[in-house]
């Protein structure tokens, strides 16, 4: 004799209050990212898939997420996608169709992807490491979805460089060194500041797909730094990257307003209601806080600053 269990979560809370976000986090999945005459890149993918909540209902059927969300994932990762983000899209729309009660669902997902690339000086075979951000909304009126990556680089701090530089120019005047020839190896030789391990976000949002390929943003984020590091890096490797670093010294606030140049160069086409989120995090190595700079705006906006700067 069967009986039916009692569906707890339909029924009305204590505290009547609406939740915008309830799912789950940390679910793993394999996924296969297809590439054009190459066999797919599989990556280990971190997923989080949450809907909203109304006033009047308990809880958010925990088990029924999880079937939708692995009936949803298997599905897609069974065949390579070219877009991550459209994974998420498609658990998203999901979740909505299963979720009566639901106005909205989010899925995020996180991955470490390799990228083979050469060492700058030495040419050297290795490998380099960035983390791909994909995401989804879905709501009534369309599915908004975004695509990204974050990465690691080298800054070198402009005020202690310049600090150095004065100090360097003041040493070779008492030296009896022409100021003229002070000017010329002060420009051929980068003085010596003090330099972070910089963390380079970048992902653009837009209805559907966004139409980038996500190389071009690792490679944006990548060189919106001073300089680029590598896994691997021999004598001359390790020469090429300070030296370029230090040729190149900026401020966390310059990296951000490099990835906002770049993307408006390289992603023109992108349409006005397109949003690019720009953010760079610096381990300082002088200090015991870290430095921080953050920027989200429209395409139409960016654009029009881009426009006014130059």
């Amino acid at each position: 004799m069967s009986h039916q269990l009692p569906d707890v979560q339909a029924n009305r809370p204590d505290v009547t209050v609406g939740l915008s976000q309830v799912g789950v986090t940390g679910v793993e999945k394999l996924v296969k990212v297809a590439r054009d005459g190459k066999r797919p890149i599989v990556l280990m993918a971190d997923f989080s898939v949450f809907v909203d909540l109304p006033a009047n209902r308990k809880g958010a059927d925990m088990s029924r997420n999880m079937q939708v969300i692995d009936e949803t994932l298997e599905s897609a990762v069974s065949e390579p996608t070219y877009r991550v983000e459209d994974v998420c899209g498609d658990a998203a729309e999901r979740l909505l169709e299963k979720h009566e009660y639901t106005s909205t669902a989010e899925v995020r997902m996180t991955a470490e992807l390799m990228t083979r690339e050469r060492t700058p000086a030495s040419d050297l075979g290795t490998q380099g490491t960035a983390t791909i951000i994909a995401s989804a909304v879905a709501t009534e009126e369309g599915t908004r979805e975004e695509i990204g990556a974050r990465v690691t680089g080298m800054t070198v701090c402009p005020c202690s460089q310049g600090m150095s530089t004065a100090r360097a120019k003041d040493k070779l005047q008492d030296l009896g060194v022409d100021d003229e020839v002070i000017a010329e190896f002060l420009d051929a030789v980068p003085q010596p500041g003090h330099s972070q391990r910089g963390h380079a976000t970048l992902t653009v949002t837009s209805d559907g797909s966004p139409d980038v390929d996500l190389l071009d943003v690792i490679d944006i984020a990548r060189d919106a730094m001073s300089a680029r590091i590598y896994n691997l890096a021999k004598r001359p490797d390790e020469d090429h990257m300070t030296y370029h670093a230090h040729a190149n010294a900026k401020f966390v606030e310059d990296c951000v307003r490099s990835m906002a140049e770049s993307v408006v160069d390289r992603f023109d086409h992108l349409p006005d209601d397109a949003v690019i989120h720009m953010k760079q995090s610096n381990d300082e190595s002088i200090h015991q806080h870290n430095a921080h700079a953050e920027r989200e705006v429209a395409m139409e906006q960016l654009r029009s600053e881009i426009v006014l700067s130059r």
